[in-house]
């Protein structure tokens, strides 16, 4: 998750003042980049236990580790919680300590892949001295989730204790969870629409090609995605496909509705985290935030809140990817090259689009329900998703044929999605895979998947 913004400027007062924030990253294609964020689970080699934050191995020896880098400290009361880089990169932790790269906006999928690589290269020199390592599935496949341990961040404690409150789920979110995401770029108001009603009604095609965590406390659940079926029953204030988006009308201006309608977790003040939890943007604006009475918020509160909602497509500045389960190093490029190859290429969005446009609320809302049980056996009318699915990474695949941009070696992007179209050829998502390795060569035993998926 984002650590506080450092925006502020002008007091907020007036709906417009918001419009004009998410104008603001309206770009031309020449200007278009990806960035890729990707969580990992940390864990002690010798028991396999996830990693507290305090001790001479924990997350913030890892932490301190990685300054020899160039990575640059972020502080809260004493402790390292983030860390930047001269790169526009940042590594923060998730709740229970998952490891999060959030990278920088490139302008190609293949600097994707070395900025994933060059990290993943550092994580394991540190994590070779501490005695850890580090797994990417999209759910903690062995751990109780009071066994998970918490991490020194303000932020978590007021969601913490709100979580319960909404949903039954909202604490593994937290603990147990880790994904992989590909930020993108809009060029207008009619072009971010246009992005955001495709992707989000694909993003039950990208759960099924990167589910990836079939395992809670150590035993098959029946679910390919278990994160995914987390995501169901976490808050319905904050989460969900977000049927308003395919309305006639929609824009910036009502997402800022919907944000704004959207209870509050807190305000960054001075170092510390005020907890706001329940209260209202809009009584914000009108200086009437029960927690700041007479204060305003400025542009750094509203960014600040825009990182509490959790829909399967989040719009900030730009557009963020979000229903994948994390997974192995391929798959981590394989996500920006999949969105990248549909939204960055004119012809593959309006084929895209095409694909999705008569697919009704409720068709839409069926298979985000079934599909972290079913995977690519989802079905639809009378296909499946694994036939949506490789329609649709078709259409990835000459959307980054078209872009044509080459790595030193003359490939252009399209073999990056290689990995996808093996799963989606195969009819069986990972988690699948994981499930029979459990049954088969692992003997039913779980450790071995600490050693094959480790990075």
């Amino acid at each position: 998750m984002s650590g506080p913004s450092s925006l502020q400027g002008p007091p907020i007062t007036d709906k417009r003042q918001l419009i004009e924030y998410h104008e603001a990253g309206n770009k031309p294609p020449a200007e278009w980049r990806v960035g890729t964020e990707h969580e990992k689970f940390v864990f002690r080699r010798a028991d396999l236990r996830r990693v507290p934050y305090e001790g001479p191995d924990g997350i913030g020896a890892l932490l301190q580790g990685m300054t020899r880098f160039g990575w640059k400290p972020v502080v809260e009361k004493g402790n390292i919680i983030a860390l930047v880089n001269d790169a526009r990169c940042s590594i923060t932790l998730e709740p229970g300590g998952q490891f999060e790269l959030s990278g920088a906006p490139l302008e190609t999928v293949h600097q994707t892949c070395e900025e994933v690589h060059e990290h993943l290269r550092q994580v394991r020199e540190v994590c070779d001295e501490l005695g850890l390592g580090m797994i990417g599935l999209g759910f903690d496949p062995t751990s109780r989730r009071d066994d998970v341990p918490w991490m020194p961040k303000g932020r978590y404690r007021i969601m913490r204790d709100y979580m319960p409150k909404k949903g039954r789920l909202g604490l593994d979110m937290m603990l147990r969870t880790c994904t992989v995401q590909a930020n993108l770029d809009y060029q207008s108001e009619a072009d971010m629409v246009r992005k955001f009603r495709a992707s989000l009604a694909l993003q039950p095609v990208a759960v099924a090609l990167f589910a990836n965590s079939p395992f809670v406390e150590g035993r098959p659940t029946g679910y390919v995605s278990q994160r995914s079926l987390v995501w169901t029953d976490t808050d319905p204030d904050r989460c969900g496909t977000l049927p308003f988006v395919f309305e006639d009308g929609f824009g910036f201006e009502r997402y800022i509705d919907y944000m704004l309608d959207m209870p509050m977790y807190f305000v960054y003040r001075a170092g510390v985290y005020i907890d706001a939890s329940g209260q209202s943007f809009r009584d914000f604006m009108a200086g009437k935030l029960p927690a700041l009475p007479g204060e305003l918020p400025l542009i750094g509160d509203w960014t600040d809140h825009l990182t509490t909602a959790f829909p399967e497509v989040r719009l900030k500045t730009y557009l963020e990817m979000r229903g994948a389960d994390g997974g192995p190093w391929r798959r981590l490029c394989a996500l920006p090259a999949l969105w990248v190859g549909l939204l960055y290429d004119s012809a593959a969005l309006d084929a895209a689009c095409d694909v999705v446009a008569d697919w009704t609320t409720a068709e839409r809302e069926a298979m985000r329900r079934d599909v972290p049980r079913l995977g690519l056996a989802t079905p639809h009318r009378s296909r499946t998703l694994r036939d949506i699915a490789l329609e649709i990474l078709e259409i990835a695949r000459e959307g980054l044929h078209r872009r044509a941009r080459r790595d030193s070696c003359g490939e252009d992007e399209t073999h990056h999605l290689d990995a996808l179209f093996a799963i989606a050829g195969s009819g069986r998502t990972p988690a699948e895979d994981l499930v029979e390795d459990l049954h088969t060569r692992w003997g039913g035993r779980i450790e071995p998947l600490y050693t094959e998926q480790a990075y």
